[in-house]
């Protein structure tokens, strides 16, 4: 969405697209160890708009995903705690892949032309 303000347009991003872009890239270039994901994560950057959002696109599934997963895992479970635990681990498989990706969407974020002088 372009804004206009004291005759200079400025661009901002969305955290939803970032999102998608990012996983999308993801999927596709998961063969690739590292260069796919921090390649999703710059695009995904670049998408967001800034480095806040950046990061926000970049763990927001994480934690939405890992709390998903602890929720099904303690209701499939006879003993609750058990599943809270395996959601836990889905959360660190999770975790243990964002390095690049988030890198990349640093990067990505911070090489976004804002518009300004």
């Amino acid at each position: 969405m372009a804004t206009s303000t004291m005759g200079h347009t400025t661009k901002r991003g969305s955290i939803g697209s970032a999102i998608v872009w990012m996983f999308l890239l993801e999927m596709l270039l998961f063969w690739i160890p590292f260069v796919g994901s921090f390649i999703a994560g710059f695009v995904g950057g670049r998408k967001a708009g800034d480095l806040g959002n950046a990061v926000i696109a970049v763990f927001l599934p994480i934690v939405v995903f890992s709390v998903l997963l602890a929720l099904m895992a303690t209701v499939l479970m006879p003993i609750p705690i058990v599943g809270a635990f395996a959601g836990l681990g889905g959360f660190m498989f999770a975790a243990m892949h964002v390095g690049p990706l988030l890198f990349g969407a640093g990067v990505g974020g911070l090489t976004v032309d804002k518009g300004g002088t």
